[in-house]
Order: C-alpha cells, then sequence, then structure tokens
C-alpha cells in the first residue's frame, strides 16, 4: 500500500510527417525512454503470461525494437506525447516514435494465441535474454485501486489494453490512438478504443505510472529452492552416467559395432515396438470399474465407435512416439512428452465434430490425439499428467474444442451432467446431454472467453456428490472446491456459490498451469467501518498436478449491490507457497488500502483464527487485539502489516 502517484496532465499529441529513422537516433531515443518503454510493453502484454515472464518478455520486447538495418521509415506511426508544460518527453522524436511502435506490434504479437499449422511469432516465445537465474521478480505490490485498475486490465482484449495505455499514459488523442494501434497491426482498432474508454477512468492515467506497473523497480524472490537442488543433483548425475556410458561404447571390441551387447536403436527396439502395435492396447470392459479396486482413469472402459479402427489407432501412437512438424504438441507444466511406457490403455476413439479423437493412458498420462476428419497431415496431440488421480479427479476429460465450445467425456460412474454459471448462483443448472459413450453436448468454454459476464462449469452427479469441474484450458477439468484446507468439500451451499462467483473471474489466473485443483476458503469476515456492511476474506489456492508450482490468493470481498456481484479485488499473491493449503500453516494475514461510501479511506486487513493481534506501521500505525484491523489512513497510503500468533511467533502477510 503506498500514495499515489500525481497525475500528469498532457495535451493531445498531434501527427507530425514521418521521415527515416537510423540506429543511432532510435538507440538514442531507446537509452532516453527506456523506463517508459518497457512500461508500455509490461501493460500491453497479456496478464495470462505472469508477472515474472511479463517483466522479463517486457525487457526483451524493449532491447529487440531497434531497426535491423541503418535506417528505418516511419511514415504513418504517431509521435510521442507532449507533456503540458513544454517537457517534451520524448515528442515529435521520430527515433521515439519508431521504437514505440515496434514495442507496440510485439507485445500485440506476444498476445495471439498460437496456431497448430503457423510458425510461431518470436513474440510469442520465452524470450532468451534476458533471463535471471534462481529468481522470480515481479513489481511492487500497489493498493486497491492498483489492483482494480490491474483487473480491468486483464478483462482486455490485447489491443485494447494498449490502446488504454496510448491514451492514459502516452497521453494520445482518440484519433491519433486508432493511427497508432493500425501502424502496430491491430485487426479492429476502432473497436480497441471503444473497449478501452470503456474501461477508463480519470484517474487511471495517474495509476498507470504507479510502481505497480514499473518493471523497471522489482522486487525479488527465490524459486523453489528445494526443487532447484534436486535438478542440480540429476544433471550431474546424468552427466556422470553420459561420459561412462560414451567411454565404455567407444572401446574396442564393444563399442558401437554389430557385436556391441547394447539393444538396437529405440525406432527398431522390441518393446517399443509393442508398445506401438494397435492389436496390444489395453482395452476395459464397460462393467470392470463397478468391481475395480481403483477409482481413476485405470478404471474407464474402452468407449468410441472407431475403438475398433486398426488404422487411426497406429497413427495415433506412432504420431505419439514421433510427432512430425504438422503436429501441433501441448502439454501441460511437469508433463513429458516422450513415448508411450508400454502398451498404453484405450478410452475412447471416435468422431468429434470434425476430427477423429483417439484417448489413451499410460498409468501417468492422459494423451488425446486427434485429426482432421476428412484427411490430411495436420494433427494435434495433447498430453496432460493425471498421476494419482481419485474418484473426483477422474470425472472428466476433454475430447474436443471447436470455436468457443467444448465437449467432455464423462467417467462411467457419472449419472448427471448439467451445466452451471458460476457468476450467477441464483440460476439453476441447466441439463447436459451426453451421447451412449459418455461424450456430452458442447457448452461454452470460459477458457477462451474475453470476459467474465458469465462462467459456464460442468456440474457432475458422481454418486451423491455433485462436482463442479472447470474448463482452464487443458486435458483435464479442475476441480472446485470450497472450505478450510484441511477438509475442503464440493460447492453445494449457497454461501459457498456466492463465495465463488466472485472468484470465478480470478481463474484465468492459473489458465494454462496444470491445476489439478482450486479451493476457495473464507478465512475471515469483517464488519466495515461506517456501517458499510460485512466483506468476506478468502484464500484461495490452486493446486497442480505436479505438486510444485501451486499458486494462492487472498481476496477481498466487499459488499456487492451489482448482478452478477462484482470480482473480488486480490489483496496478495503467492507462488509456491504452502499458505492455505492441506499441509501448510493456516496463518493467513492480508491487507488492502479501500474507500468507504462517504469518502474515508481505511487499511483493513484479516487474520486467519491464529492471530491474536495485528500491527500496521510505515505509513499508517495502528494496532488491534484480535485478527481484525480498521485504521483510517489517507489515499494510496503505504504501510507493512503483522500479526501475532497464539504462541506469540510473529507472521508477515502473504506475498
Amino acid at each position: 500500500m503506498r500514495p499515489q502517484d500525481s497525475a500528469t496532465a498532457t495535451a493531445p499529441a498531434t501527427s507530425a510527417p514521418g521521415g527515416p529513422v537510423d540506429v543511432d537516433q532510435a538507440e538514442a531515443a531507446l537509452v532516453e525512454n527506456y523506463p517508459r518503454l518497457v512500461r508500455i510493453a509490461y501493460l500491453v502484454l497479456p496478464p495470462s503470461l505472469g508477472r515474472n515472464r511479463r517483466v522479463l518478455t517486457a525487457h526483451a520486447l524493449v532491447q529487440r525494437s531497434l531497426p535491423r538495418g541503418r535506417t528505418a521509415a516511419v511514415e504513418g506511426v504517431l509521435p510521442a506525447p507532449r507533456r503540458a508544460g513544454g517537457g517534451s518527453d520524448g515528442a515529435r522524436d521520430p527515433g521515439y516514435t519508431y521504437v514505440r511502435a515496434r514495442v507496440l506490434r510485439q507485445a500485440l504479437d506476444a498476445g495471439r494465441p498460437l496456431l497448430r499449422l503457423a510458425r510461431p511469432r518470436r513474440a510469442q516465445l520465452p524470450p532468451v535474454l534476458p533471463h535471471v537465474w534462481g529468481l522470480r521478480l515481479f513489481p511492487r505490490s500497489g493498493g486497491a485501486d492498483e489492483l482494480a485498475l490491474d483487473q480491468r486490465l486483464s478483462a482486455l482484449s490485447g489491443p485494447a489494453r494498449a490502446a488504454f495505455v496510448l491514451r492514459g499514459l502516452e497521453g494520445l488523442a482518440d484519433a491519433d490512438v486508432q493511427r497508432a494501434l493500425g501502424a502496430a497491426g491491430a485487426e479492429d482498432p476502432a473497436g480497441a478504443l471503444a473497449e478501452a474508454v470503456a474501461a477508463g477512468t480519470p484517474e487511471s492515467g495517474a495509476l498507470l505510472r504507479s510502481a505497480e506497473f514499473d518493471p523497471c523497480s522489482l522486487q525479488a524472490r527465490p524459486t523453489d529452492l528445494m526443487r532447484r537442488r534436486q535438478h542440480a543433483k540429476a544433471a550431474l548425475a546424468a552427466t556422470a552416467a553420459v561420459l561412462v556410458c560414451g567411454t565404455l561404447l567407444g572401446l574396442p571390441g564393444d563399442g558401437w559395432g554389430p557385436g556391441s551387447a547394447a539393444a538396437p536403436s529405440y525406432a527398431r527396439n522390441p518393446m517399443a515396438q509393442s508398445a506401438l502395435d494397435p492389436a496390444k492396447v489395453r482395452r476395459v470392459a464397460p462393467t470392470f470399474w463397478e468391481t475395480s479396486a481403483r477409482t481413476d482413469f485405470s478404471a474407464w472402459p474402452t468407449r468410441g465407435a472407431l475403438a475398433g479402427d486398426t488404422g487411426l489407432l497406429r497413427r495415433a501412437l506412432a504420431v505419439w512416439a514421433r510427432p512430425g512438424r504438422t503436429v501441433q504438441v501441448s502439454t501441460t507444466p511437469g508433463t513429458p512428452s516422450g513415448p508411450p511406457m508400454g502398451s498404453p490403455q484405450l478410452l475412447y476413439a471416435g468422431r468429434v465434430d470434425a476430427a477423429r479423437v483417439v484417448l489413451l493412458y499410460d498409468g501417468l498420462r492422459v494423451v488425446r490425439y486427434a485429426e482432421p476428419a476428412d484427411g490430411g497431415d495436420a494433427a494435434g496431440l495433447d498430453f496432460a499428467r493425471v498421476d494419482g488421480a481419485d474418484a473426483a479427479a477422474s470425472g472428466a476429460l476433454v475430447v474436443g474444442r471447436s470455436d468457443s465450445n467444448v465437449r467432455y467425456l464423462t467417467a462411467p460412474w457419472v449419472t448427471r451432467t448439467s451445466v452451471r454459471d458460476l457468476r450467477d448462483p441464483a440460476i439453476p443448472a441447466r441439463p447436459l446431454a451426453r451421447d451412449a459413450d459418455g461424450v456430452t453436448e458442447p457448452m461454452d468454454s470460459p477458457a477462451t472467453a474475453r470476459d467474465c459476464g458469465s462462467w459456464d462449469t460442468l456440474d457432475i452427479r458422481d454418486g451423491s456428490h455433485d462436482r463442479l469441474l472447470a474448463d482452464l484450458g487443458e486435458l483435464t477439468p479442475a476441480r472446485l472446491t470450497a472450505g478450510p484446507p484441511s477438509a475442503p468439500s464440493d460447492v453445494w451451499s449457497a454461501r459457498d456459490r456466492a463465495a465463488w462467483a466472485r472468484t470465478a473471474c480470478l481463474l484465468p489466473t492459473v489458465r494454462s498451469h496444470g491445476v489439478r485443483s482450486v479451493n476457495s476458503w473464507a478465512f475471515a469476515g469483517q464488519k466495515l467501518p461506517g456501517s458499510n456492511g460485512t466483506a468476506d476474506w478468502l484464500c484461495t489456492r490452486a493446486e497442480t498436478w505436479r505438486g510444485t508450482g501451486s499458486r494462492v490468493l487472498a481476496q477481498f470481498q466487499a459488499p456487492s449491490s451489482t448482478r452478477p456481484a462484482s470480482a473480488g479485488a486480490i489483496a496478495a499473491r503467492a507462488e509456491d507457497s504452502l499458505a492455505c493449503g492441506a499441509r501448510g500453516p493456516r496463518e493467513v494475514l492480508a491487507g488492502v488500502l479501500w474507500k468507504s461510501r462517504e469518502g474515508h479511506w481505511y487499511v483493513l486487513a484479516a487474520g486467519s483464527e491464529e492471530f491474536r493481534s495485528l500491527e500496521v506501521s510505515g505509513g499508517v500505525k495502528g494496532t488491534s487485539k484480535g485478527r481484525l484491523l480498521a485504521v483510517r489512513a489517507s489515499a494510496g497510503a503505504r504501510a507493512e502489516l503483522k500479526g501475532v500468533v497464539a504462541d506469540g511467533t510473529s507472521v508477515g502477510a502473504l506475498r
């Protein structure tokens, strides 16, 4: 929490005729305006990258923005804004204009989706340089206003974020913004501008200049130290093994010659060949799950009209082992994408929309192979890690996607499927039909939605349980739960659904992250000063299939009169933390800067039941007995928060 930077008045920029820019001129503009250009790139880059990668990518984009030749033309590109009071800040500097246009174009490219058959652009790939080993870098966290602005920016499209930044940070007039977006390659500049105008507020310009969005003033935290140590040991052991094997293979008589004891290359190895034989894939009987000792993917029966198509299965297994250049491969984080480990189990083979789809399971991974139903060399191969799955985690798999829709293949023990809008708990679930193989009708997928007006989830009946599954853009949907970390339960009560209605819009922060489940725990409730109602404090934790990479968000949910209710504000966030987990400490402490209806500012804080007192220091000072705190403050105040738990230990706020 910190004071807001004072707004800087800006006058609309005017276009000027372009001209040639040489490398020296562009480099001088880049060096002089480097912090501003990196801030622009950071703001325009998609929030789904995460703050650490956005910081490094923003620096990489700016550093790659010099002309390729000795000179470059800047015709049609807008000049930089002129600050009120006569300061230039790059105004009418064609070098700055050129570099800014290059930065915008690359930042917009980074937000475009990867296409199966298209070669990815450089900006869509992780940056090679700069690179930081062993540290995660991110800007300092801001107050409630900055967090609210960050959420509004997250809901905008890439071109709309660029328009928002050009208007608020660069001070360009609307007509100039449209021309700048067109020069940067945006498809619909007018639509992007309209979207940005609808999301903007008078104070947005000042907030965009705050430290929350400054990728040049950073905080550093270590990565997972235990995992780094394990990887270092594994790399050392692997290096030693390679050296020993290389030495043995090079010895006369037992090297690479035909008399070697080494088996043939993998493609001709008998065990490998057996794993690629479609006649040897494991098939499970339709009723096996009823008497199976395990209730997971290993108990799923073989289904689908094409389960007997030997040619389709042979192609699927061959592509799994040796994907060619025309195969689009995707993997969830931490999932190996190597060949099958023995003959896999066939879960499904059939036609889904315009594709032939095969689902296979090898005990560690579920693999989805898809090829066009009308022929062609293009194919898709998706890997998802599913080791340790139980009945709750193996209720459904994504079997097909088309446009903005998704279809699921459900487990044999699922007796009913329906669709529930997570954003509006008052609307009852609507039935979702399935075919004889358990494939559902298409339903809207929020994984590709640009806004958060609704969030459809799959509601499955599993025995006496109703479970909610959310599509986060992966092969396995994430299970949603509520309650304390020691005993999370399915989302069924009115209170749990009301809390999740305001949490759903935070799910894109964990999209495509290999998430197994997301639990939302209401750890405190607080009566707001001035009879402003009661706010809820929640800790939302996303667990992954690989065990590492968990993400934790502390939320502040003030009373809302809108329908659907407005999303909660992110009070704090952490990665690879034990907080709010079954194995970690339950001491959770978070605070926000909040403005009452009467216009008064307060520092509000809440801790879990273990806290006995709280203290705020820095720009705001105050203490409280118990686990709730409310202290008058000024707009943009910065403060440090800590508390004392029952055993006398001092605990800081979640970071």
